[in-house]
């Protein structure tokens, strides 16, 4: 790819993404419109932000590399993160708007009226951030390094820079107008290229090379375990990702957090038909890919490699727009939601403790992004969705639908759930990629159950700190919303 290509790309979807932003400022005058644009985002247009920081660096390039490098085993992984959407539809999506809250821990503390449970919920919050921020980072530098050929520290830097410029800019108001944007620039991005390659190979009569061969584990014992332990981490996982539950808070009312969910559900699934059919492509026409350690980079390389010419440069360049736009709407979302955790606890709350929070939020990770290696996309984001589900999930589903959770059941079950979780993201780290077992390489088939079975078990047995409030707390959440009668 032309260098000057991808630079293009770059600037352009930065640029379009601080104008978009600064509109949002226009419109940004509240603190409720900082932190949870005033309520009043329809479902069309919040499903498409959803949609927008929901597919992440590992939506966009991780699926088509693993795909490429384990066919079929890697559907597993589209499959989750929409299956994940319709768990959220079902048991989360309608209560958590009518609680009232703006961010989690607000929740927490409502619901189990205890101050310590709330601090205990933001400290996991935010590391859950952290952790899924470094992933688009990391991303962001290997697209700027295939692309450019500048060093890996510029796309991270640059995309810290430009969601930090949005978020401190306008709040949670200029990041619905981003994040809508950029999930249709995404889709584009991946379709156009991915059709455009389909019609030159079959006009060309291009015949596929030696097809890469299974994966020997994915029918073993260890790679059945895998699968189960991956399905549970994105499934339970997505019901604790805080950049997508407190754009539930932003929904006008419960009944339109529903419909939100079902379009998103509609979203997902057209988005993730275009990174499988790449993917599959990649198997048949650009295997050698796999072969150098360059799977992740499949998404940027196809059309250079399949189409090539101006034809290619030009595919090239809209890829590249629309990974940025991936690193930029998720890592956005995060910010936003991480920043509403830390001004409410740390800086009062307001306007400008928002801001301080937001520029706190995204400089943490870059520096961790910075001292680490790019590892696998998507594996690494399944991990944070399998900390997600040990941490966040099971204190959030339980006080929806279980009135005998306690204060005492709550912290215990995030602490084990992290303990767990994170010792086993940190063993298998330290023992190198591929080495460690599977149990500890994919830990949400065990962390995740551990981490229910400990809330439940603590909770029943302080069932006396159970909130004098839970009867009113519980009728919030379920009891539906009177219709608003609008006189004529």
């Amino acid at each position: 790819m032309n260098p000057a290509v991808g630079l293009f790309a770059f600037l352009a979807v930065s640029i379009a993404t601080a104008v978009i932003g600064f509109y949002g400022l226009r419109i940004s005058r509240t603190t409720g419109d900082f932190y949870v644009a005033s309520r009043t985002v329809p479902p069309w247009w919040n499903a498409s932000a959803i949609g927008g920081e929901y597919l992440s660096a590992a939506s966009f390039l991780g699926v088509a590399g693993l795909i490429l490098l384990s066919g079929t085993d890697a559907l597993w992984f589209p499959v989750g993160y929409t299956a994940g959407y319709l768990m959220l539809l079902l048991f989360v999506a309608a209560p958590l708007r009518r609680s009232g809250a703006y961010t989690i821990p607000d929740f927490t503390e409502a619901r189990l009226d205890s101050k310590l449970v709330r601090r205990v919920t933001s400290l996991v919050v935010v590391a859950v951030g952290w952790l899924y921020i470094v992933p688009q980072l990391h991303g962001a530098a290997l697209t700027i390094r295939i692309t450019t050929g500048l060093p890996s520290w510029v796309g991270s830097t640059a995309v810290v820079l430009v969601v930090c410029l949005t978020v401190v800019a306008g709040g949670m108001r200029s990041i619905t107008f981003v994040q809508a944007f950029q999930y249709w620039l995404k889709l584009t991005a991946l379709a156009v290229p991915v059709v455009f390659v389909l019609l030159v190979l079959s006009g060309n009569g291009a015949q596929p090379q030696a097809p890469l061969p299974v994966n020997p584990t994915g029918q073993s014992a260890a790679g059945a375990y895998q699968h189960i332990s991956l399905l549970v981490a994105l499934l339970f996982g997505t019901l604790g990702l805080p950049h997508v539950l407190v754009r539930f808070y932003t929904n006008p009312d419960g009944q339109s957090a529903r419909r939100t969910t079902l379009i998103v559900l509609g979203l997902l699934s057209v988005f993730y038909l275009f990174p499988t059919l790449s993917g599959a492509v990649g198997r048949m026409f650009a295997p050698e890919l796999a072969q150098s350690g360059q799977a992740d980079a499949l998404i940027l390389l196809l059309p250079g490699r399949l189409v090539g010419g101006v034809a290619g440069d030009m595919l090239s360049a809209l890829v590249v727009a629309g990974a940025f736009g991936a690193f930029l709407s998720t890592t956005s979302g995060l910010v936003v939601s991480l920043s509403g955790v830390i001004s409410q606890d740390l800086f009062g709350g307001s306007v400008k403790g928002f801001r301080l929070a937001a520029l706190l939020a995204a400089v943490v990770p870059l520096g961790f992004a910075l001292m680490t290696d790019t590892l696998a996309l998507a594996g690494s984001v399944g991990l944070v969705f399998a900390f997600t589900a040990s941490t966040i999930c099971p204190v959030l589903l339980l006080g929806i639908w279980w009135r005998g959770l306690t204060d005492t059941g709550a912290i215990a079950g995030m602490l084990t759930g992290a303990f767990l979780c994170g010792g086993a993201m940190v063993a298998g780290t330290l023992m190198g990629p591929g080495n460690a077992p599977a149990w500890l390489a994919q830990p949400a088939a065990w962390s995740v159950p551990a981490a229910f079975a400990v809330t439940v078990t603590v909770s029943i047995m302080t069932k006396n700190r159970v909130p004098a409030s839970v009867n009113r707390v519980m009728s919030r959440l379920h009891v539906p919303e009177r219709p608003v009668v609008t006189e004529r």
